[in-house]
């Protein structure tokens, strides 16, 4: 495929891009901040300029494409993972601003262009319990994609309001259009540097429902949403399938969520933030794990 993915330079997008390179895609990444990988163009565009997207998705991506007489300027996916990232960056309004403008701009863009294939970035944080002030727990574990998403803040407001703008224009175009409740992504340095943190106090990782996601298993899940057609509207819950600490789901529930109904039984070590649908629907697989930079077995 020819892809237009925004958001390339940041955290997740270094990753995503170089995999989704490697399996024979065309990447033109769309960023104010250049990539400058091997083998991707960098395109500078600020995605809160309607404008700037529409030409983004209509030009070519560097002067070899012009040389190349079987060179074609239309895409065939977007991949969305622009954004201000997280709260206390920007200001509370700015970062809704950017984030919801600037989704709105690359759905609109995107879908009267006639492409057929948008998979955006949404966010744990729509379930409200990431930033919000004090302690907030889950209505119910394992968190699937059915529990309520109220936000508590200026960037989970942007992540709901970007779904909602999802919706409506897969309803309107009947394209397919995939959203990613992607949970904190953790690049493969850091489980060396942070981990072992989380293992001594696994306090620190209550405001991510004790969940992760490996970057490079972030990669593959963007993979099957680009090889999986016909779904519509969905929004996917993202993380590994084991939680991020060093003590068993049972201890986890007893410890941090005491009364919370626990909808199902869980496995041993089982995430609270379910990849179930993105497994029963997109043959999801993940396969990375903390035990495995760690020099620990696994389960």
């Amino acid at each position: 495929m020819r892809i237009l993915f925004t958001g390339g330079s940041g955290k997740a997008g270094r990753h995503v891009v170089p995999y989704l390179r490697d399996l024979g895609h065309t990447i033109v990444n769309a960023d104010l901040q250049p990539l400058g990988a091997s083998g991707v163009d960098d395109l500078r565009v600020d995605l809160t300029d309607s404008g700037q997207v529409w030409a983004a998705l209509t030009q070519f991506g560097d002067i070899g494409e012009l040389d190349d007489p079987a060179a074609t300027d239309r895409f065939d996916a977007v991949v969305h993972f622009a954004a201000i990232p997280r709260i206390l960056i920007a200001s509370d309004g700015e970062t809704y601003r950017t984030n919801v403008m600037g989704t709105y701009n690359v759905i609109e863009a995107a879908v009267k262009l006639g492409i057929r294939k948008v998979v955006f970035a949404s966010s744990e944080t729509t379930y409200g319990i990431c930033f919000a002030r004090g302690e907030m727990v889950p209505d119910y574990v394992p968190v699937d994609e059915a529990h309520p998403t109220i936000p508590h803040d200026s960037y989970a407001m942007s992540k709901v309001a970007n779904e909602v703008t999802a919706r409506s224009f897969q309803a309107r175009s009947g394209v397919d259009i995939y959203g990613l409740r992607i949970n904190n992504v953790i690049e493969p340095h850091e489980y060396k540097s942070d981990f072992p943190a989380y293992l001594q106090d696994p306090d620190l990782r209550r405001r991510n429902i004790f969940a992760y996601i490996d970057a490079r298993d972030l990669g593959h899940m963007v993979e099957c949403c680009l090889n999986t057609d016909g779904l519509g509207y969905e929004v996917f819950n993202v993380a590994n399938p084991d939680t991020s600490v060093g003590i068993p789901s049972a201890e986890v529930a007893q410890r941090f969520y005491p009364g919370v109904p626990v909808a199902r039984e869980m496995g041993e070590w089982e995430t609270f933030y379910s990849i179930e649908k993105a497994q029963r629907l997109l043959g999801y697989a993940p396969k990375h794990s903390w035990r495995d930079a760690l020099g620990m077995e696994r389960p």
